[in-house]
């Protein structure tokens, strides 16, 4: 296991500028692709990754895990592979022989090189450029497997030290890579340590997407003790989603060193609002993070507290998880929610009820519903003068509650409901839009109700 982010160094966590509005990207052809925030399948069907890392470099012997892993019920693996540097490169074959197993297991195979983690602070951590060469060096195992494989180009490529020239260096190892012939999706890890406390992923998002020419590029978070809060979690992800830049937390674990990330929100707000997830790690821990470990010694029926709250628990794996459609899995086209969701064929929504002239106004959407659960999305979009903070009320008429919401601030008073905007949407151009959502409950009879917004 790696080095994480010190508590010092997690007092600078701040909240700055959103990140860049993006562009409908263009499609590679050959496998996944990415399209307004969200990843596709080769079938064209929306993949939301559920799934754990396994460190497959430092623990080759164990091949059976993939099985374990998929009998578990994960869509997906990370895979921990080295490029030589700072341990024994796993060499193409060996790549060619993991990409079996992910398939052979109708898993989706996130391959990363481990020996980037964190570059500028940790002894003998290589440059993404160098990582690049290995990719290329590999490329052979890669090529015609794009269906199958996301090249995710190196892990926690920068500590907390000299991490500036991130952006940069991210989209100068995307155009090499695309220069080289590939066409598979791309993810990039955040730096200091995968946890971005200094927003330098968040920030700079927008340009290292557009720097890929074929748009085809996820963002990974890691979130360990930086991410100790349900707020810090909703506000990172929230700004990627509202953006429209596809985000996935790439690690995370129910505990740290560093801190003790709140894993129930991590898992929750994915759910809710379509993020793939991997947790951190499925065994062989070390150096005093062994409470990550998944599993006991490999063994897929010695499942640890971590392992059981993962795979098993609300929001976890085993309920949530739906195998790639390439695969022959059947992927629904909105965000599955729990339990299975029906959605109507024409979801109800309520016109803006706010007259001409008036500061904004606001459009209520069933999106999803189930037996004794709904989930819906509310648009607000400002008039002819821009906002810098917003309102929406809206009385519900038949014992509807809400248990969640995200991209608002929700509070309800009996049937009384008032959303106001969070710190990275207050700001709402002239004709523009913002959207929040929410989960609640219903019982027999779910209204519409009428919506109006207000400038605040």
């Amino acid at each position: 296991m790696k080095k994480r982010l010190s508590l010092a160094a997690a007092a600078l966590l701040a909240l700055v500028a959103a990140v860049f509005a993006v562009n409908t990207p263009a499609h590679a052809a050959a496998g996944f692709t990415v399209a307004n925030g969200k990843l596709y399948d080769a079938n064209g069907n929306e993949f939301i990754m559920r799934g754990v890392n396994h460190a497959h470099t430092w623990y080759p012997q164990h091949t059976s895990s993939f099985a374990s892993i998929k009998a578990l019920g994960a869509n997906t693996v990370r895979v921990v592979l080295a490029s030589g540097d700072r341990w024994t490169k796993n060499s193409a074959s060996d790549v060619a022989n993991v990409i079996s197993l992910c398939k052979t297991n109708k898993l989706i195979c996130v391959l990363e090189v481990h020996d980037t983690t964190g570059y500028g602070e940790q002894s003998g951590a290589i440059t993404l450029d160098r990582a690049v060469d290995y990719w290329i060096s590999i490329q052979s195992a890669l090529t015609g497997e794009e269906k199958y494989v996301i090249v995710n180009i190196g892990n926690e490529p920068y500590g907390n030290q000299n991490y500036g020239s991130w952006a940069t260096d991210t989209g100068n190892a995307i155009k090499r890579l695309r220069t080289a012939g590939f066409q598979h999706t791309i993810m990039v890890d955040a730096p200091n340590w995968g946890q971005d406390w200094s927003n330098t992923m968040r920030d700079n998002a927008g340009s290292v997407f557009n720097a890929d020419p074929n748009r085809n590029t996820v963002f990974s978070i890691h979130m360990y003790g930086v991410y100790n809060t349900a707020s810090k979690i909703s506000d990172y992800l929230g700004r990627f989603r509202s953006n429209n830049l596809p985000i996935v937390v790439g690690e995370f674990g129910h505990n740290h060193s560093d801190g003790d990330p709140d894993e129930d929100a991590i898992l929750s707000y994915s759910q809710a609002n379509g993020i793939g997830y991997l947790g951190w790690s499925w065994s062989g821990n070390g150096g005093g993070v062994e409470y990550l470990d998944m599993v006991t010694s490999f063994n897929p029926a010695s499942l640890t507290s971590w392992g059981q709250r993962i795979f098993n628990g609300a929001n976890g794996i085993k309920q949530t998880a739906r195998e790639a459609s390439v695969y022959g899995g059947v992927t629904p086209t909105t965000p599955p929610t729990t339990p299975p969701t029906t959605p109507p064929t024409t979801p109800p929504t309520t016109p803006p009820t706010t007259p001409p002239g008036k500061p904004c106004t606001a459009t209520y959407s069933i999106i999803n519903s189930w037996q004794g659960g709904f989930q819906a999305d509310v648009k607000v979009t400002a008039g002819a003068q821009a906002l810098n903070g917003w309102a929406v009320n809206w009385t519900f008429a038949n014992g509807q509650s809400v248990s969640q919401s995200w991209n608002a601030n929700l509070t309800s008073s009996g049937a009384n409901v008032t959303a106001r905007n969070v710190d990275y949407n207050a700001a709402v151009g002239a004709g523009a839009s913002t959207t929040f959502g929410f989960i609640a409950s219903w019982n027999g009879t779910n209204a519409v109700p009428a919506v109006t917004c207000t400038a605040s």
